[in-house]
């Protein structure tokens, strides 16, 4: 890029177009979807049933079957190498009303996700809370609603103060989350055949015909009292779309893909059959266990707390029972609590997106000015989130009702968007099966077959769904007046605003390189991000001989977790922001005389893309200044946790952590010899001394330090473990 046609006398910066990654296997990946995706089966069964009836288990284990259609739709779109994000690929493959009324539905999806996982564990949690105070006759219960809306606005506001200081779960705990998950699904999945052999008789739910449907007064909204449900066809798609919900957190697939080592499209394929069998199974299979194990006569009290009551009617001791029921409702908390945090991130990730594409005005992106987070966004979504729970008083059933609407036009015009692709572009690595030619037109069946029956879905749900219905249509008004007003104001603004900065002549890489930079393997590597905090480069400036060491200065794109699989576009790539921020550098550089190489790297972690970074360009040391939301130290053990994950060989360099009065902080990232303190040094040449006259001259220092250090190696494995952490903890707490 050469604006101005003076490139000569443009400074030069490297962007990076490759995000810096941590890249997770398929089994992490997997785990992240599912921990979303399987928290529907402790709510969609009971949601389904009050809605439609008694067929409803067997509605919900087809929704779970048709998620094999919507996961190929996810895998086609991931194939596709698109940058801009949702709003752009949508407003390019369609217009911009399409593309505005895309993004509201899915922010309206990541809105509601929250609120009906959150309310849905503080459900289960009550009821065992009551069911406890039952059995030891204490006399006190709670109401239910009401302790599941105050837990919720609880979990809700612990969440928000996390994503404000920028901490996410990782997928590590994803993974351990799921596999206690999976012993709670294995557990029902051999019980619930053994409790029905022992009956002798399973009271099995009619068969999904339009006889069976017993429609609930509140489902079927404006087709109450019309002719419309009384129509078979129509009547199994309003069903079908009452128990949609069930796949709800699927478009986390599209979050993670990114994410997914090599082989990337192998791996995502063995992610979304992985995901796709097993929310069979713990969804559909389990809440049809629940509609044949719970009696039809007490099984309207279970709406709410369906696995609840499937432990309760479980066969075998009632203290056994009371134990599962207790580990269900933990894994239930612990897997619908996560949920609310992931509704939080991808929601941001897709307003970063939106106003990174200048959709919404840059007030929104302003960094919180101690943790560094767009503060803005995560607040103004955890304030919808608490609204809608607090409207909703705990009420799953009204929140089930809202959030089906959300996720079925999620899924059609994401859907939609990838049919109309489907024509525009003919670079898929996949494409949904079911394809026949006529000439040399390709027929996409299958993929026009999923956007149909989604399509019907969708239409039913904003019929039969009257109060999501308005409260989805005001919200996708309030947001379409938001980005249009947004956009005009952007415009307005951004020739003023960019008057006074550097121009830049921007070399577009697809990877960091030493070539591309033009530094010197030995180079000073320092990472900037806030203007207002660059002391640590001042430092570098002032210290570095440029005969000896090259200064290259790079700044992290962040790239949220939640912005889906496109990558940036080359202008988001570079970003107003950027630009004002190495104006200063490039103004710090020049007051020194000193020249730095700039570079921008787009991360989802920053020590990831530092370390990289670092790694790239054979540094001889990363500088970096102190960070507002943990110490030093902390900070120093983060980067050297990146360090560790580097593949091999790993290149060793040093870390300087610069606080403004304080001595700097030193690191040694990999194999180093330790600094001892002096006592230690005394103490092995002491050992060495008193060995002599059993070794002479054969022994060396470093032979005492060897024995010494194995012997610990073998004592951290047995039973003196405790001692030796116990030692270490000392020896920590020494001043």
């Amino acid at each position: 890029m050469k604006p101005g046609g003076r490139p000569s006398a443009l400074p030069k910066v490297v962007v990076a177009t490759t995000v810096a990654l941590t890249f997770i296997s398929f089994w992490r990946a997997a785990a992240v979807v599912l921990s979303d995706l399987a928290s529907s089966a402790f709510y969609a069964g009971g949601i389904a049933e009050h809605a439609i009836g008694k067929s409803a288990p067997w509605f919900i284990l087809a929704v779970m079957l048709f998620s094999f259609a919507v996961r190929s739709v996810y895998m086609e779109s991931c194939s596709m190498f698109v940058r801009g994000g949702v709003y752009v690929v949508v407003r390019d493959a369609m217009n911009h009303f399409m593309a505005r009324l895309s993004v509201s539905a899915l922010i309206f999806d990541y809105i509601l996700t929250g609120p009906i996982s959150v309310v849905s564990a503080g459900l289960y949690l009550g009821h065992l809370l009551n069911e406890i105070s039952g059995m030891t006759h204490l006399g006190h219960t709670v109401s239910t609603n009401l302790f599941a809306a105050v837990f919720g606005v609880a979990v809700t506001l612990y969440f928000w103060w996390n994503n404000v200081k920028g901490i996410h779960e990782s997928s590590g705990k994803a993974l351990r989350i799921m596999q206690v998950t999976t012993v709670m699904v294995v557990a029902f999945l051999i019980w619930c055949p053994i409790t029905i052999l022992l009956r002798g008789t399973a009271q099995v739910p009619p068969p999904p015909l339009p006889a069976n449907l017993h429609f609930s007064e509140d489902a079927l909204g404006w087709f109450r009292g019309t002719i419309w449900p009384q129509i078979g066809a129509i009547a199994v798609i309003i069903a079908f779309g009452h128990s949609l919900l069930s796949m709800s957190g699927f478009e986390t697939l599209a979050q993670v893909y990114r994410e997914i080592g090599y082989p990337k499209l192998k791996n995502l394929k063995y992610t979304g059959n992985t995901v796709c069998i097993y929310a069979v199974f713990c969804t559909g299979v389990v809440t049809l266990f629940a509609g044949m194990i719970i009696p039809d006569a007490v099984r309207g009290e279970y709406v709410d707390n369906l696995l609840g009551g499937l432990t309760s009617h479980l066969a075998g001791p009632a203290a056994i029972r009371l134990l599962f029921h207790v580990f269900v409702v933990i894994v239930g908390v612990l897997i619908l609590a996560g949920a609310v945090n992931t509704s939080i991130i991808g929601a941001n990730g897709v307003m970063n997106r939106l106003a990174e594409d200048r959709v919404l005005l840059d007030w929104f992106r302003r960094p919180h000015k101690r943790y560094g987070t767009t503060h803005r966004m995560i607040n103004l979504i955890t304030l919808l989130q608490l609204g809608t729970i607090v409207m909703s008083r705990g009420d799953v059933n009204l929140l089930g009702e809202a959030y089906a609407f959300g996720v079925v036009w999620s899924f059609f015009l994401k859907s939609l968007g990838v049919l109309v692709l489907r024509f525009k572009r003919h670079d898929q690595e996949y494409k949904t099966p079911g394809n026949f030619r006529i000439g040399k037109l390709e027929i996409p069946a299958g993929l026009i077959a999923t956007t149909l029956v989604l399509a019907m879905v969708a239409i039913a749900n904003l019929f039969t769904k009257q109060i999501a219905t308005i409260y989805g249509v005001s919200f996708t008004i309030a947001l379409f007046i938001v980005f249009t007003t947004s956009e005009v104001i952007n415009k307005k603004k951004i020739d003023a605003k960019m008057a006074g900065l550097e121009e830049f002549n921007l070399d577009m890489r697809p990877d960091v390189s030493a070539n591309a930079v033009h530094a010197r393997p030995g180079c000073v590597l320092v990472a900037v991000r806030d203007y207002n905090r660059m002391q640590h480069l001042l430092n570098v400036l002032e210290k570095t001989n440029l005969r000896r060491h090259d200064i290259v200065v790079m700044t992290v794109r962040p790239v949220s977790t939640g912005a889906g699989e496109f990558e940036l576009s080359d202008q988001q790539l570079f970003s107003d922001y950027e630009r004002e921020l190495l104006t200063r550098v490039v103004s710090v550089a020049e007051k020194h005389g000193k020249t730095a190489d700039l570079l921008v790297v787009p991360g989802v972690d920053p020590f990831d893309a530092m370390v990289q970074t670092a790694a790239k360009l054979q540094a001889s040391r990363l500088v970096t200044g102190v960070s507002a939301r943990m110490d030093s130290e902390e900070l120093a053990r983060r980067i050297g946790l990146a360090w560790e994950k580097l593949p091999e060989p790993r290149h060793s360099f040093s870390l300087e952590i610069i606080s403004p009065g304080r001595p700097s902080v030193f690191v040694n990232l990999g194999p180093h010899p330790p600094r001892l303190w002096p006592e230690d040094v005394d103490r092995a040449h002491e050992l060495w001394l008193r060995l002599q006259d059993k070794f002479g001259s054969r022994l060396h220092h470093r032979d005492v330090v060897g024995v010494a250090l194995r012997r610990l190696e073998r004592d951290l494995g047995n039973d003196r473990a405790p001692d030796v952490l116990a030692d270490l903890e000392r020896e920590l707490r020494k001043p």
